[in-house]
C-alpha cells in the first residue's frame, strides 16, 4: 500500500476565532484545526512534526490502533523540544473519524488550537451528498477577551468551560446546505471540558457511527451526548429549501455548573439539488466480544482515579487475554474515560459499537469488553477533561506479549 507524508508545523499563531477578534493560538502549519489528514485503510502514514512553539510538544492519534511507540505520550516518546522534529510512521487499519492533538500541558495547548482531524476511509461505505468534519470547541476568555487564565484550582475539580463556541476554529458559524440533500456529518469534540447533547434544529438525524468506525446499523435519534475525546458521525438531511435550523447543545447536567441551551452554528439551506445519497440498512457486522452478565476481570475506580496522581501504575494485559472492565464512578460528576491505542465494546443492552472513549455518569457503573491485540507497549487510560488529566486522573498499564 502507499505511503502518505505530511509535514505538520506547531507553531503559535494569531487565531482570529471571529471577524476582527482574535487571541494567541497554537495551530498545526498556522491553524486552528490542523489539517485535515485523510488516509485509506492499509496506507502507511509518515508524518514528521517540527516544533516551532517555545515549549515542548507532541502529538497523539486519538484513537487509532497503532504501535504504542506512536502513541505521542510521556510513556513512550520524549516531548518534541522548542526546535526539534520528530516522525511518527504507522499504518492505518481502521476505517472511521479520529483527530490528533497534544499530549503535552494539554489544557493550555489544547485550548489554544493544538488539534486537527484525521479520517481514514474503507470500501463499502455508504454514499451520501457531501461529507464534512466538524470540530467543536469552546475558548474561555475573561472580560476584556482575553484568554482566561491557565491552572485556576477551580478548574482543576470543575473542568474549563468557556463562552465561546466554535466549529471549525469559528465562533458560531453559519452553514450552507443544498435543499433534499442528506450530508455525512463527522463530528468531534476537541473541548476541554464541555459535553454536547447535540440537536439540529429538533430534527430527525441517523447515527451511522462512532469512535470507532460505522455502527451495524443507522440509529435514528433527534438529539446525541458527544463527551470530550468522543466521535459520531451523523446522516443529517434532507431539509427544505429557506429552512434556518440551528446546531445547538441542549441542557446536560454533568454534576457542575448550570446546563445550557447554547448555539454552535447557524444552518441555511439553500437552492435544492438531486440527492444521490443512499444509507443500508446494515452498515456491518460487528461481533459482540461477550454477552452481559459476564463477569470483569478488572475495576477501574473513578474516585481512586482522581485522587491517585501521576505515578500510578495498573495492573499488565497479556495479549489476547479478554479484558472486561468495570468503571464505577462514586464522584458527583460525569468522567469521559478514554482508552489509548485499542477499541472497546460498551456492555449493555441494545447495539454493539467499537469505542475508545465513554462516559461513566456521575454515580453509575458502565461495563468495557476489550481485547489486547499484539501490540505490546506502554498504554495509557484517563478521564478526558482535560483538566482532570492534568490533576492525575489517569493510569498507566503495560500489554505484553
Amino acid at each position: 500500500m502507499a505511503t502518505r507524508t505530511v509535514e505538520l508545523e506547531a507553531r503559535e499563531t494569531d487565531w482570529e476565532y471571529a471577524p476582527g477578534r482574535s487571541v494567541p493560538g497554537m495551530g498545526f502549519n498556522g491553524t486552528t484545526p490542523g489539517p485535515l489528514i485523510e488516509a485509506e485503510i492499509g496506507e502507511t502514514l509518515h508524518v514528521r512534526l517540527t516544533n516551532r512553539l517555545s515549549q515542548p510538544t507532541t502529538i497523539h492519534w486519538h484513537g487509532l490502533r497503532i504501535p504504542a511507540a506512536m502513541d505521542g505520550t510521556a510513556s513512550v516518546q520524549a516531548a518534541v523540544e522548542p526546535g526539534a522534529s520528530f516522525d511518527y510512521e504507522f499504518t492505518v487499519p481502521d476505517a472511521g473519524t479520529f483527530w490528533y492533538h497534544t499530549h503535552v500541558n494539554e489544557t493550555e495547548q489544547l485550548e489554544r488550537g493544538l488539534y486537527g482531524p484525521l479520517v481514514v476511509r474503507g470500501a463499502g461505505e455508504p454514499a451520501l451528498d457531501a461529507d464534512r468534519v466538524l470540530m467543536l470547541d469552546d475558548l474561555k476568555l475573561d472580560a476584556d477577551g482575553h484568554l482566561s487564565p491557565f491552572g485556576e484550582d477551580h478548574e482543576l475539580h470543575e473542568g474549563r468551560e468557556g463562552d465561546v463556541r466554535l466549529v471549525n476554529g469559528a465562533q458560531e458559524p453559519e452553514l450552507e446546505l443544498a435543499a433534499g440533500q442528506v450530508e455525512r456529518w463527522r463530528i468531534v469534540n476537541a473541548a476541554n471540558t464541555r459535553f454536547m447533547r447535540l440537536s439540529i434544529g429538533g430534527r430527525p438525524f441517523s447515527i451511522i457511527a462512532s469512535d470507532g468506525g460505522l455502527l451495524e446499523a443507522p440509529v435514528e435519534a433527534t438529539e446525541v451526548l458527544v463527551t470530550p475525546g468522543e466521535r459520531v458521525e451523523l446522516a443529517v438531511g434532507p431539509f427544505a429549501e429557506g429552512d434556518v435550523l440551528e446546531l445547538e447543545a441542549l441542557p446536560y447536567d454533568r454534576g457542575r455548573g448550570e446546563p445550557r441551551r447554547e448555539r454552535f452554528a447557524t444552518i441555511r439551506v439553500g437552492s435544492a439539488k438531486a440527492s444521490t445519497a443512499s444509507v443500508p440498512d446494515v452498515l456491518r457486522q460487528i461481533e459482540p466480544l461477550v454477552t452481559n452478565g459476564i463477569e470483569p476481570t478488572r475495576t477501574v475506580s473513578m474516585k481512586a482515579l482522581m485522587h491517585g496522581g501521576h505515578g500510578q501504575r495498573a495492573d499488565d494485559v497479556h495479549v489476547g487475554e479478554l479484558q472486561v472492565w468495570e468503571l464505577v464512578n462514586e464522584t458527583s460528576q460525569d468522567h469521559p474515560f478514554h482508552l489509548h491505542g485499542f477499541f472497546f465494546q460498551v456492555i449493555a443492552d441494545g447495539a454493539v459499537a467499537w469505542k475508545d472513549t465513554v462516559n461513566v455518569p456521575q454515580k453509575t457503573t458502565v461495563r468495557i469488553a476489550w481485547l489486547p491485540d499484539d501490540r505490546p507497549g506502554e498504554w495509557m487510560y484517563h478521564c478526558h477533561i482535560l483538566e482532570h488529566h492534568a490533576m492525575g486522573m489517569m493510569a498507566h498499564f503495560r500489554v505484553v506479549a
